[in-house]
C-alpha cells in the first residue's frame, strides 16, 4: 500500500472517529445525559492495532528473505596472482571455482561421513556440503632462462578437484575436505602460463621442461575458525562491530603436510555474514558461503597465519621419483590486508599477501593479491 493511499485512509478514519464522538455529545446534551464512555474510547484502540499489523507484516517479510537467501547455494571464483605486485616469480597463479550448498542442504551420504568424525565437525552446526575445481603454478624467478636453475624454486603446476563438509554455528566453522589431482605436465600448467602470458603481452616461459613429474596426488585438510565479537555498537540500526577470528588447521598428503594456526581482525558492517575472505590453500581460510543480515555489508580485514611445514611437493620434489627440489625453511608466515563488499547475493574480496621465505637459497618473501567474486544462486 503507498504511503499517499495509506494518509489518505488514516485521515478519513480519524475524521469519522472524532466526528462520532461529536454528534453522541451533542445529541446527549440535548436530552441531559451524560456521553457513553466506551464510545469515547473506541477511537483510541482503532490506529495502534492497524500500525502494529503493518509492522508484524514487515518482520515476516524480511524473515521469509532471509530464509530464502539461505537456502541458495554460492558460487565463488578465486584468483591468486603476482602480477599486481609486478613480480612472476614463485607461486605465480592460483585459480579456484567453487560451489557450497545452502545451510543443512545435504545428501545423506555426506551427513553420515560427518557423523563418524564429531570432534571434527560440529555435532550441532549448520552442515553444508562444497565441492571446488582448481589450478596453481610455481616458477622460478627468471622464467626467461631454459636451464635447470637448482638454487630456485622448481617448475611446477597443480590441477585438483576436491570435496568439503562444513559446520557452522554462530561463532564457529569446521571444515574438513579431501583433494585429489595430478602434479606434473598432466595439470596443464605450461599451457595456461603461456596463454596468460602471450594474451597480455609478458615475456614466454621457457623453463617448463625442467618442471616436476606427473605424480598423483591427495590432501587431506582440517580447520576450526572461531569468531569472536569484540565491539558492537548498541544503536539496535546499525550492524557495525569488530571482531577477530582465530584459527587452527592441519593438512596430511604428498602434496602438503602442515600444521597452522592464525588470527584475523575485522572491522566494518554486517560481519556475521561470513568468516573472512576465502583463499587458496595453504593460506589462512575464509569462508566461501556469506548471509548478509542486511542488503549492504563491509568490512576491512588484517590476518597473519604461520605454519609448520613437514612436506611440500612444490618445494620437495615428487615423492617416487628424482626431480628438481631445494631446501624448504621448516617455518612459513602469510600477512594479508584487504577489504570485502557484499550486496544482496553478491560478495567481492581483495587482499594483498606477504608471504615469507619458503626455502634457504630464496632472497626475499613473496607477495601476490588475492581477488574473489562470490554469487548465491
Amino acid at each position: 500500500m503507498s504511503p499517499v493511499r495509506s494518509f489518505h485512509q488514516l485521515s478519513l478514519i480519524a475524521a469519522l472517529t472524532m466526528a462520532c464522538p461529536m454528534a453522541v455529545l451533542a445529541a446527549d446534551e440535548s436530552v441531559g445525559a451524560p456521553p457513553p464512555a466506551e464510545t469515547i474510547a473506541a477511537p483510541q484502540t482503532t490506529a495502534p492495532a492497524a500500525t502494529s499489523q503493518t509492522d508484524q507484516e514487515r518482520e515476516d517479510k524480511i524473515r521469509l528473505d532471509q530464509a530464502s537467501e539461505d537456502k541458495r547455494g554460492t558460487w565463488t571464483l578465486l584468483i591468486e596472482n603476482d602480477v599486481l605486485s609486478n613480480s612472476d616469480r614463485h607461486y605465480t597463479n592460483g585459480l579456484n571455482l567453487s560451489w557450497l550448498s545452502a545451510s543443512d542442504d545435504v545428501p545423506d551420504f555426506a551427513a553420515e561421513i560427518s557423523s563418524w568424525v564429531p570432534f571434527l565437525l560440529a555435532p550441532d552446526g549448520k552442515r553444508r556440503l562444497g565441492f571446488n575445481f582448481g589450478q596453481s603454478m610455481f616458477t622460478p624467478g627468471d622464467i626467461k632462462i631454459r636451464d635447470a636453475q637448482p638454487d630456485d624454486r622448481p617448475w611446477a603446476g597443480y590441477l585438483y578437484a576436491g570435496m568439503a563438509l562444513l559446520s557452522e554455528t554462530p561463532t564457529r566453522l569446521d571444515t574438513l575436505e579431501v583433494d585429489i589431482g595430478v602434479v606434473g605436465p598432466a595439470s596443464f600448467a605450461e599451457q595456461t602460463q603461456k596463454e596468460f602470458h602471450q594474451l597480455i603481452g609478458s615475456p614466454e616461459p621457457q623453463g617448463w621442461n625442467n618442471q616436476l613429474k606427473n605424480e598423483p596426488t591427495i590432501a587431506i585438510i582440517w580447520e576450526r575458525k572461531w569468531r569472536e565479537e569484540v565491539l558492537r555498537l548498541s544503536d539496535p540500526g546499525s550492524h557495525f562491530g569488530v571482531d577477530l577470528t582465530p584459527m587452527i588447521g592441519a593438512a596430511l598428503g604428498n602434496v602438503y603436510t602442515y600444521a597452522t594456526t592464525g588470527l584475523a581482525l575485522r572491522i566494518g558492517e554486517d560481519l556475521p555474514s561470513d568468516f573472512g575472505p576465502p583463499r587458496v590453500r595453504p593460506s589462512l581460510p575464509g569462508s566461501e558461503f556469506f548471509d548478509l543480515q542486511d542488503k549492504f555489508g563491509w568490512y576491512l580485514f588484517a590476518s597473519a597465519e604461520g605454519r609448520a611445514v613437514a612436506r611440500n611437493i612444490f618445494l620437495d620434489g615428487n615423492t617416487f621419483e628424482d626431480s628438481a627440489s631445494v631446501d624448504k625453511l621448516p617455518f612459513v608466515a602469510d600477512f594479508q590486508v584487504g577489504f570485502a563488499v557484499m550486496f544482496r547475493r553478491v560478495r567481492l574480496t581483495v587482499a594483498q599477501v606477504y608471504r615469507t621465505r619458503e626455502f634457504e637459497t630464496q632472497n626475499e618473501p613473496d607477495r601476490f593479491s588475492a581477488v574473489s567474486l562470490s554469487f548465491k544462486f
